[in-house]
């Protein structure tokens, strides 16, 4: 009704030269951008819904008309609550086609990264805070990821500590409060590496926090299984160990390094000899 208005209904300048267009009591066009956020939200979620996503540079354009759009058609509120992302950056400026640094999943795969790194990867930033990528900064996050994930198979399900309800307890309310304060992903992550390291915790009590908060990490951590040992491996780790006692120190680092090169690692110890994939 008024040329400042934020248009529904676009016309086609060119019939047929869209890829979408469609005949409509105004005239061939299709709908504005605005308008097919609405449409959707509301096929899929109803009228109102609790939460909306989406950037840091829709606040000022996209979803206030969004809400205009939407109240008006309905006469009800629109979202509850809406959280704004700031930007994946780039060498200080926001990653763009243009600037570099903008990469698929499939592509970080193809490089060696698990989609699960990318994730944990974005945990390590408030979601209001802008998060430097680079390649070198997603290798820290897989690698801290493998590393977790090592902690967790070398769990033990022991009886040594004895259980104390109110330590789980405590660091359970630290993590959901994490958690509630503004989605503040970084802290509850931290929280998780606590129960990790934590000294007066058995195994099992901290396999049965660490799982809980991954049901809203989300990284999978109960799929997680301890790679089987290739024959080969093992023969070279027996023929390692018979070195070992009769002090051929040399011939054994050989036999250790060999098996670096096959992805494999041994971790000498009182109890014994352990053999561990290389992450």
């Amino acid at each position: 009704k008024n040329k400042t208005d934020f248009v529904l209904w676009k016309f086609s300048v060119e019939p047929g030269k869209r890829q979408q267009e469609w005949q409509s009591p105004w005239g061939e066009g299709f709908p504005g951008w605005h308008i097919e956020c609405s449409a959707m939200s509301m096929k899929y979620l109803g009228d109102s819904f609790d939460i909306h996503t989406g950037g840091i540079d829709h606040i000022s354009v996209h979803h206030t008309n969004e809400i205009a759009q939407s109240e008006a058609a309905t006469g009800k509120k629109f979202v509850n609550f809406w959280l704004h992302g700031n930007f994946l950056v780039f060498k200080g400026g926001k990653i763009s086609k243009s600037k570099g640094g903008l990469y698929t999943i499939a592509e970080l795969e193809e490089k060696g990264f698990s989609p699960l790194s990318f994730r944990y990867f974005t945990l390590t930033a408030h979601y209001r805070a802008s998060l430097d990528f680079s390649l070198e900064n997603l290798e820290a996050a897989q690698n801290a990821l493998e590393n977790l994930k090592q902690i967790i198979l070398e769990l033990k399900n022991d009886n040594e500590i004895e259980a104390d309800s109110a330590i789980t307890r405590q660091l359970e309310e630290k993590f959901l409060k994490a958690v509630n304060d503004d989605l503040n992903m970084p802290k509850a992550l931290a929280i998780l590496w606590e129960v990790a390291r934590h000294k007066k915790l058995s195994g099992s009590q901290k396999r049965e926090l660490i799982l809980k908060f991954d049901e809203i990490l989300g990284l999978r951590l109960k799929e997680i299984k301890v790679s089987p040992i290739p024959a080969e491996v093992s023969s070279l780790a027996e023929q390692r160990e018979i070195l070992r006692k009769e002090k051929k120190w040399q011939e054994a680092d050989k036999i250790r390094q060999e098996l670096e090169k096959k992805g494999w690692t041994i971790k000498d110890s009182n109890t014994g000899t352990e053999i561990m994939k290389i992450k």
